[in-house]
């Protein structure tokens, strides 16, 4: 049952995190510049989760865990976000989100290498669906070189962070680690954001959208992420993930009315049917995450 949770938590994760489009997209409106945004998003988020760790009597974990963490958000979330943000200015949509979901096959290359995980066939054959789906889904592909560097980093940044999270959360709470991340992307972004300058969304629906992506978009997805992560394990985290870019397409197709071609449907069966293979190949993690209540 645990790792059913697990799996149904990367699920749920992958969902919340495709609403970031929606909102993202309205707040940017709104005039908010990249920084900003993510200052936003993470320390109001850092100061909702560490108010849940202080009614749950959570403590701050040791330095041997926390100084990853405040890697995994200085670092990890804002590093993969501004690579993402810049690559789409060298690059189209399509191929920037085709190369930044290229971090499940490097995931799975570092947890053979780092985790002593077996590259079984059904996650060979989930990895080559989902790539394919991705292909599919995303759109033409047509950039620079300077749009496919910054992709590529933002896949790197974020494999590295899923790796790390796999190593530290075995000995801290989903919360109190969501808790630390968000506070150092906050702070990280904060000091970003003092270059570029500061800009606040203008009208109640901007502020509206603001509240959507703090709570859909990265309190719950984030937590259930983590969550998963130590019940099934970083390779099939990653896997499970790639259902973002369907559900994402399928969301945009809702609210501003763009239509679903037959490519962009054929690859989000791709890539379901790589969650299925996922989920019924069921491998055991190497070391089982302690369940936290």
């Amino acid at each position: 049952m645990s790792r059913l949770h697990g799996y149904l938590a990367i699920i749920a994760s992958a969902v919340g995190f495709s609403t970031l489009a929606l909102f993202g997209r309205w707040v940017v409106a709104e005039g908010v510049n990249t920084s900003s945004l993510l200052f936003l998003r993470f320390t109001i988020a850092a100061v909702v989760m560490g108010a849940i760790c202080v009614a749950r009597g959570e403590r701050l974990p040791a330095p041997r865990a926390l100084w990853p963490l405040i890697g995994m958000g200085a670092i990890g979330y804002v590093g993969q976000a501004t690579c993402y943000l810049t690559a789409l200015q060298f690059a189209s949509a399509g191929l920037v989100s085709l190369l930044l979901y290229l971090y499940p096959v490097l995931v799975a290359a570092l947890s053979v290498l780092f985790l002593r995980e077996r590259l079984t066939r059904a996650r060979v054959l989930a990895l080559l669906l989902a790539l394919g789906g991705v292909a599919l889904t995303v759109g033409p592909v047509t950039g620079e070189w300077r749009g496919v560097a910054f992709a590529l980093g933002a896949a790197a940044i974020y494999s590295v962070y899923i790796i790390v999270g796999d190593r530290v959360l075995a000995t801290v709470s989903p919360w109190m680690s969501s808790a630390v991340i968000f506070a150092a992307a906050g702070a990280m972004s904060g000091a970003l954001s003092l270059i570029g300058g500061v800009t606040l969304p203008a009208t109640p629906g901007g502020w509206g959208s603001m509240a959507g992506i703090v709570a859909l978009a990265t309190l719950m997805p984030v937590s259930l992420f983590l969550l998963g992560v130590a019940r099934i394990g970083a390779t099939n985290a990653a896997l499970l993930s790639t259902l973002e870019p369907i559900v994402t397409a399928l969301l945009a197709a809702w609210a501003f009315a763009e239509r679903l071609g037959p490519l962009t449907l054929a690859g989000g069966a791709l890539i379901l049917l790589a969650a299925v293979v996922v989920v019924l190949g069921r491998d055991r993690h190497p070391t089982e995450a302690p369940t936290v209540a």
